[in-house]
């Protein structure tokens, strides 16, 4: 969850504010990989009929009531962007296995954290949720928040989710990288798919105080009190060593990544799976802003995985907001493409200077408002989805402009001014306004909205 779960959070609190989660409906559109038709015709439905399973790679998975895995969000399953050569994603994990690699060696000289960069993002909710000590009532295991491919599987909501079994099987330092989904809204910031690296470090007695003298004296438990400060476990000389170097880490590492002089300050945080918590805000453009976020493990997580003697520190960070910020790459859903115009912008084997992206060309939006009454059980993500499965990229924005509720019938009125601009050609205002009313005809059939 790391970063984004506050955004996260924040949608679900206005879906449960607008009493919308008690139910969500399943979609059956069908995706073309290019969603707007050259031609001006009316498109047709791409409605088909719904199948006993859900395909997601090479396996298949039984539906019931939970599954909202749209094709759309299956067909990103698999394109691992950060494992493509001179991807930019590539480049950013490549910067970060690196420093890594340099910050923790072993007498040898040898790196002590191993990389796990292949693992499949489906994952059981067990894994996902109930190793990390999610509580069965967290906002982001509703169905208004993750992608379920069933009531027992879903596409990981964030890389942690390997955090248990990498632990249990004796890992003691290692990396997680890999796609991550979550629903979300539509903007040039955000994407339901996207990168996560997820980092664990954990240590003996020896390990946390080997930089203290005479640290016979010291030790990693105790049988305490929580606090803010630590765990009821912990010891404070333990927790404050395991702080800074986590945090010395996690400042030299994103120093390196964006500049020597960048400013930087912790901020408390609250997390299921780690006490202390903190995020990490950097300055930007006179601005503060939220890159990852971090904290000590919550012991009972490593007593499960059978790491009980040790103490942990973990944090997860987004690739594409980092990539974003090194590259000036303005839209995020310009690392889905496969334009060899923004791709050879990045052919290089490693980040020796600065690479500042320059726009191939900038196509102009088309602008259309959508306004519709809302049933008694709606959630804005619902539509972001659909507006998604429908238009896919060529999609720029939707945002809620204007909500209204009716004086004497009391039903509400959304209105959604939905922002077209396709990444590689001009689009003609017929063909925006013939996929407009598809998104319309479908938000009336699946969502049971009535278009105003």
């Amino acid at each position: 969850m790391w970063y984004e779960t506050s955004n996260s959070l924040r949608v679900s609190i206005k879906c449960l504010w607008n009493l919308r989660l008690k139910s969500r409906y399943v979609y059956k559109l069908s995706i073309r990989k290019n969603s707007v038709s050259t031609q001006t015709s009316k498109p047709t439905e791409r409605i088909t009929p719904q199948t006993e399973f859900i395909s997601v790679g090479s396996k298949e998975y039984k539906r019931d009531d939970w599954t909202n895995v749209t094709q759309k969000i299956s067909s990103l399953v698999g394109r691992n962007l950060h494992k493509e050569k001179y991807h930019p994603l590539n480049l950013v994990c490549k910067s970060i296995v690196n420093f890594m690699y340099k910050s923790f060696v072993n007498r040898k000289g040898n790196p002590l954290f191993s990389v796990y960069d292949i693992m499949s993002p489906v994952v059981t909710t067990k894994q996902n949720f109930d190793s990390l000590l999610i509580p069965a009532n967290h906002p982001s295991r509703s169905k208004s928040d993750s992608y379920y491919l069933n009531a027992g599987h879903i596409l990981r909501s964030h890389t942690s989710a390997h955090q248990h079994e990498l632990i249990q099987s004796g890992l003691d330092n290692f990396l997680v990288i890999g796609d991550v989904y979550r629903r979300d809204e539509i903007d040039a910031k955000h994407y339901p798919a996207f990168h996560q690296v997820e980092a664990v470090r954990l240590c003996s007695h020896d390990q946390v105080f080997r930089n203290v003298k005479n640290s016979d004296t010291l030790i990693i438990f105790e049988d305490g009190e929580r606090s803010p400060e630590k765990q009821e476990c912990h010891s404070s000389s333990a927790v404050q060593q395991m702080e800074a170097e986590m945090k010395t880490t996690l400042e030299g590492l994103v120093k390196h990544l964006l500049g020597p002089e960048l400013e930087c300050r912790w901020v408390d945080t609250y997390f299921p799976f780690t006490h202390p918590s903190w995020e990490l805000e950097i300055k930007h453009e006179g601005k503060w802003m939220e890159l990852l976020g971090c904290g000590i493990m919550e012991q009972k997580l490593l007593h499960s995985a059978g790491a009980g003697s040790k103490i942990g520190w973990a944090f997860g960070l987004g690739l594409e907001r980092l990539a974003m910020l090194m590259f000036h790459i303005p839209d995020i859903r310009l690392f889905w493409s496969t334009d060899s115009g923004f791709l050879s912008q990045f052919h290089v084997d490693e980040i020796k200077s600065p690479i500042k992206y320059k726009p191939i060309s900038q196509f102009p939006q088309c602008i259309n408002d959508m306004s519709f009454w809302i049933p008694e059980v709606f959630c804005a993500n619902d539509f972001f989805d659909l507006v998604r499965t429908v238009g896919g990229d060529t999609v720029e924005q939707v945002e809620l402009v204007d909500q209204f509720t009716h004086p004497k019938s009391g039903r509400v009125s959304h209105c959604y001014r939905i922002v077209y601009r396709h990444m590689e050609k001009t689009l003609v205002q017929e063909e925006v306004n013939n996929l407009h009313k598809l998104i319309e005809d479908n938000a009336t059939k699946l969502l049971g909205v009535q278009v105003r």
